[in-house]
């Protein structure tokens, strides 16, 4: 196997003879060398791969080196690429030059000619590099991840698989539950790529019928359905060389789920109402609250389509796995909605601000923004007291694990596990003021099997709270 150590180089040329002259030549000096007999077999390389230097001849059938170059530049523009014309053809070399070509060789060369310009490009691809990582560390390590709030180790571990997998071209899937912020993610992916510049599109994938669903995605011409009185342009369309988010990508149709497919390997779609494809740049980033690989199972998911997605994975931490982070949040929405509602400063009591952490935020980050924006709104000073926190929050039971001493002659696990339960379902009962559907909800388990425990238990509901705090007002129907 050629040693790649010293940096990987796509040679382009429709003469055999060339390219193993310069395979050769490369791969006796150290570098990985691909080989493409054409314009379109090289551009096909490329977007399977990354390159360090690509050599072109400028003379070829089909796509000339002009084009290459073009196209070669467009996927990445750092790539250091390098024309080969004939000795009568200075003046294309020129203009490859101008399109943005690194340098260029005459035919017939020396090897030693080829080498220096190839060392130079790969010196220049190496300072450019380690220029943009410069620039990324004298800057904020987070500048750019907008609205993210976070310092616990899981957000920072978001972070850094953020800044590691933005400036690649593969597909990204992001999972967490809802309120998690999955679209805030996806958007700091597109900031801090090369495609910042271009245009990011959001995706509903359940917002709509399969025939609205793909007009949205792919465009359509004319007449292509009942309704299509005009021609439409699609997400991806729209998003070219940019980034397409796909939000909830489970619930997308199987039919779509294979054009989609198709997006991913081929890089073209082919619009509603006609057969011509179209080419297309676009990043995909998807996300997720569901089970996939559940899904897969039950025919639901496309296996092909999922581990095309699949190549990095980001999994965002539910909010009640990341309570150090409620602190900076509120802070964070407390001076959002503050300017939005033109008030000063305001601050939450310590009683508030505990309650707000003991909480289990089923909502994640959305429920927590929700409550700060509605206090902000309803506070008549500039101290937040408990008062201002919803019905839903106050009474929500704060669960704290026994602490158990083993004695001598040992314990019964099952007695301790059901006095536990026990005890636990009479706690979420009272939060719940007796209402046996809303303690379900605060569980997460059936209300049938919650009527089953509680039979079982022999368990009276208590409607009191004893927390030694005042009854709080009627609840506000709608926080709930």
């Amino acid at each position: 196997m050629a040693n790649s150590r010293k940096g990987t180089i796509l040679v382009v040329d429709d003469e055999e003879i060339m390219r193993e002259i310069l395979e050769t030549l490369l791969t006796r000096e150290g570098y990985e060398v691909k080989l493409a007999a054409s314009g379109e077999a090289g551009l096909e390389l490329a977007r399977s791969r990354p390159f360090d230097a690509a050599v072109v001849d400028i003379m070829m059938p089909g796509i000339n080196g002009i084009e290459t170059l073009d196209e070669l530049r467009r996927l990445d523009e750092d790539l250091a690429v390098i024309i080969i014309t004939a000795y009568g053809s200075i003046e294309s070399a020129i203009a490859a030059m101008k399109s943005g070509a690194f340098d260029y060789i005459t035919k017939p060369f020396k090897n030693d000619e080829v080498l220096v310009v190839v060392r130079n490009a790969m010196e220049r691809r190496r300072l450019v590099s380690e220029n943009r990582n410069l620039r990324q560390n004298i800057q904020e390590r987070y500048h750019k991840f907008g609205n993210i709030i976070g310092r616990s180790p899981k957000m920072r571990q978001v972070f850094d698989l953020i800044i590691q997998a933005a400036p690649s071209r593969s597909s990204i899937l992001i999972q967490g539950e809802s309120g998690t912020g999955k679209e805030l993610v996806a958007r700091a992916i597109h900031a801090n790529s090369s495609r910042a510049e271009q245009p990011f599109v959001a995706v509903s994938s359940s917002a709509a019928s399969t025939e609205l669903l793909e007009s949205s995605l792919f465009g359509h011409v004319r007449d292509a359905f009942a309704g299509a009185v005009y021609p439409k342009k699609g997400s991806f369309d729209l998003a070219d060389r940019g980034t397409v988010f796909f939000d909830e990508i489970g619930s997308i149709p199987l039919d779509t789920q294979a054009r989609l497919l198709h997006v991913i390997q081929d890089r073209e779609y082919t619009p509603l109402g006609t057969a011509e494809s179209v080419k297309v740049d676009a990043r995909i980033i998807a996300a997720t609250n569901q089970d996939l690989r559940q899904q897969m199972e039950e025919g639901k998911f496309r296996e092909d389509l999922f581990y095309r997605l699949h190549v990095v994975t980001i999994n965002l931490p539910p909010l009640r796995d990341r309570k150090d982070d409620i602190p900076l949040l509120v802070q964070h929405f407390l001076h959002k909605y503050s300017e939005e509602n033109q008030k000063g400063a305001l601050e939450l009591t310590p009683e508030a601000l505990d309650l707000l952490t003991e909480y289990h935020w089923p909502g994640n980050v959305r429920e927590l923004e929700n409550v700060i924006e509605r206090a902000v709104v309803l506070s008549p000073g500039a101290r937040i007291g408990v008062e201002m926190i919803p019905d839903h929050v106050r009474r929500a039971p704060s669960f704290h694990m026994p602490q158990f001493q083993v004695p001598p002659e040992g314990i019964s696990f099952k007695d301790v596990i059901t006095d536990f339960e026990k005890r636990l379902i009479e706690s979420t009962l009272e939060a719940a003021g007796g209402v046996q559907k809303r303690a379900a909800e605060l569980l997460h388990i059936k209300p049938t099997t919650l009527n089953e425990m509680i039979k079982r238990y022999d368990i009276r509901s208590r409607r009191k709270r004893t927390t030694g705090a005042p009854e709080p007002p009627a609840p506000d129907r709608t926080d709930n």
